[in-house]
């Protein structure tokens, strides 16, 4: 490969979204140029990591920071500086004490003790869905409700109030220059929204997610007032977005890939590798993830990452790395060992992930056996697809049965 000097930066992101296929600019890189250079949308140049070996080693490396992204106008993927630090902006060991605070909410047992309540949010959006059938938006009756209600359960914040959820989400994963506006529309900050939530709290203190960060505030003095509000923020915003996106593009894939579908109607046991294997199938999003700042020069890629330089990792590229996954392009229920990315690596790996995936076998579980002849309702090239957002997911998904 080319040294870092002789590199010409390339725009990024390289081609719109295509539903759910990858771009398969990323297979070309994975075998010409691992570490590429590329033009951000906003803020300048930065390296792009797509190998899987490489792309862990910076989600893992505590060489590569997030800490030094805050409130700096880095190479980024969406027009909003961070400029409010969160556990998704903390390096070592502020993110460790924070990590493992609220890591007891997620732990296998409340996980466990959550998923009656999960599976019954799923019964009860599907009996209002064939109450109005046989056929119906499934976004808005299945794939949005579901992950705010489960948040909203965890956090004991009122669901009524979806409606801000929806709107900040947007405003934070926009990729257009209107999204501070968004944000405005909404009305109400969510950071002034939950600091409301948290003072409720402190008046009628309940057993819920929220209860126990503010008692780890008040009682423990572990969190400070603006890590408690930043936290829950981050919590309500990211606990159901991308939850949301993913069961929209995993039921997509399999009503167009019908023979994956009928092969998991006649065997329900296929349910939890069909999941892992939709989840390193289909791309996370339309863009890498969050930018890194190199604190000391990396051999990377077969490449020199500077300090100071910015580095970008391509997940989705990595879950189709052919030196780690035989026959990348092809969904694969039989598929062992299944190391997937989807979740991330290292000390920034999704808190929730346990939880994306019970709501996610919950709701395809409960799909393939409740509406046994689910379909699109229009061909598939007429599903419409979100647009000017990093995340990837269908605006509507119109489904009979």
């Amino acid at each position: 490969m080319t040294t870092t000097g002789e590199q010409a930066a390339v725009a990024y992101p390289f081609h719109p979204p295509r539903g759910v296929r990858i771009d398969p600019e990323f297979a070309r890189l994975r075998g010409e140029r691992p570490l590429a250079r590329i033009t951000m949308p906003y803020g300048g140049e930065a390296w792009l990591v797509t190998r899987y070996e490489d792309v862990r080693t910076v989600l893992a490396d505590s060489r590569f920071s997030r800490a030094a992204t805050l409130g700096e106008d880095v190479p980024r993927l969406v027009p909003l500086v961070q400029q409010v630090s969160s556990i998704l902006t903390m390096d070592p060991p502020d993110h460790t004490r924070q990590r493992r605070l609220v890591a007891k909410a997620f732990t296998a047992r409340r996980m466990r003790e959550l998923r009656p309540r999960v599976e019954s949010f799923v019964g009860q959006l599907i009996d209002r869905m064939v109450a109005k059938g046989p056929s119906a938006d499934l976004v808005a009756g299945l794939t949005r409700p579901l992950p705010v209600l489960v948040i909203c359960e965890l956090l004991g914040v009122p669901f009524a109030e979806r409606r801000l959820f929806y709107l900040w989400s947007e405003a934070m994963r926009s990729t257009g220059a209107d999204a501070v506006a968004k944000m405005r529309r909404a009305g109400r900050l969510p950071w002034d929204y939950l600091a409301e939530r948290i003072a409720v709290e402190r008046e009628n203190p309940s057993g819920n997610l929220l209860g126990t960060l503010v008692r780890a505030r008040d009682d423990e003095d572990r969190l400070s007032e603006q890590e408690l509000v930043s936290f829950t923020v981050t919590l309500l915003l990211a606990g159901h977005e991308t939850t949301t996106d993913e069961l929209g593009n995993f039921v997509y894939t399999l009503l167009t890939h019908p023979e994956h579908l009928e092969r998991l109607r006649a065997d329900p046991a296929l349910l939890e590798p069909a999941v892992e294997e939709l989840l390193r199938y289909v791309p996370i999003g339309t863009l890498s993830g969050f930018t890194r700042i190199a604190t000391e020069d990396v051999r990377l890629g077969g490449g020199l990452v500077r300090a100071g330089d910015a580095v970008v990792v391509q997940a989705d590229s990595a879950n189709h790395d052919e030196s780690v996954f035989e026959n990348p392009e092809e969904l694969d229920f039989d598929r062992v060992n299944n190391r997937h990315l989807a979740f991330g690596y290292g000390p920034h790996r999704c808190l929730g992930a346990q939880l994306a995936q019970i709501e996610l076998r919950a709701a395809i579980g409960a799909l393939i056996t409740r509406l046994p002849g689910l379909a699109l309702a229009v061909p598939e090239h007429e599903v419409p697809w979100k647009l000017g957002r990093s995340a990837l997911g269908p605006e509507a998904l119109p489904v009979t049965w």
